[in-house]
Formats: structure tokens, C-alpha cells, sequence
């Protein structure tokens, strides 16, 4: 059972509870597939979109608005953990670079179209591998988790490099 009530008893750091919930819900080996792929597509699609919204010249430039969400949630994850908030930053900038490309490649209404396509296709498969799981997505408990699945990812990469978080 998802649990985002903690006391203050609880010796688990805050990044620790937050992993764990979410790992509970991720155990069947085809849904924690489906999130290794969809999770880091949809978090793409999300700052992708957010490229294209338009920008009153006097602020800046296109991808402000996606800048200033990627600034907000590395906050986040820096009050977490700095190991992870570094590393989800350096997502944050592969993933600028990818969509800046993108952005020059195919204008902002073409970028905009393939960010909904990938957004749409990757839901649908991360409620089928819930569905195979047989058990509802975290978000629906806490909207938070929407920002702990790219870290609960990023956490398993680094574990895997040896690096703690």
C-alpha cells in the first residue's frame, strides 16, 4: 500500500521514502520495462512542450518556460538529495540539447505534435504495465510522484554506478 504519511519517528530520509513508496508500486518486471522507457519519454514530452510555449521577447527566448519548470523541479530534488538533484539536472540539460535540436529541425508546431505523440503513446503503455502490475499508478495517490519516477529511474542508475544518492 502507497504511504506518503510519515512521522517524524521515521529514521528513512525523506528521498529514501519517497524511492521506496514508489518501488512498491513498480515490482512486476514488465512494468518497471515499461516506466525504464515511457518514464524518461514523458518527462521529455513534458519539457518539450513547454518549449514551444510562446515567449514575450522582453523575457527571452523559446524554452524559457521549460527552463524555469526544470529549475523548479531540480529544486525539489535538491532538497532531496544533491547527488540526485546533479543528476537529475545533467537529464535536464541532455534532454534541453535533444529538444533545442528539435526545436531547429522541425519548428515549434511540428515539436509540439510529436510531444503529444509520444506523451499519448507512453501513458497508454505505463497504464498497461499498471494494469499487468495490478496496481494503480503512484501518481493517483500523491501528485508528487509524477516528479519521483524520472528520480526513482535516475536513483537506480547511479546505485548501479556504485554512487550513493
Amino acid at each position: 500500500m502507497n504511504s506518503t504519511v510519515h512521522t517524524q519517528a521515521d529514521p528513512r530520509r525523506e528521498v529514501d521514502r519517497w524511492l521506496g513508496n514508489y518501488a512498491e508500486d513498480h515490482r512486476n518486471a514488465t512494468n518497471v520495462l515499461i516506466h525504464w522507457i515511457c518514464v524518461p519519454a514523458i518527462l521529455w514530452t513534458v519539457i518539450a512542450a513547454l518549449w514551444v510555449v510562446p515567449v514575450p521577447a522582453l523575457l527571452g527566448r523559446a524554452g524559457l518556460w521549460a527552463g524555469v519548470a526544470m529549475f523548479l523541479a531540480c529544486a525539489f530534488y535538491l532538497r532531496l538529495s544533491r547527488m540526485l538533484g546533479l543528476a537529475m539536472f545533467l537529464v535536464f540539460v541532455a534532454f534541453s540539447v535533444i529538444t533545442e535540436l528539435l526545436f531547429r529541425e522541425l519548428g515549434p508546431a511540428n515539436l509540439l505534435y510529436l510531444a503529444i505523440g509520444v506523451f499519448v503513446v507512453a501513458w497508454i503503455a505505463q497504464f498497461i504495465g499498471h494494469h499487468i502490475e495490478g496496481k494503480r499508478p503512484s501518481f493517483l495517490t500523491d501528485l508528487a510522484y509524477l516528479l519521483i519516477g524520472p528520480a526513482w529511474i535516475v536513483a537506480k542508475l547511479l546505485r548501479r554506478a556504485g554512487v550513493r544518492y
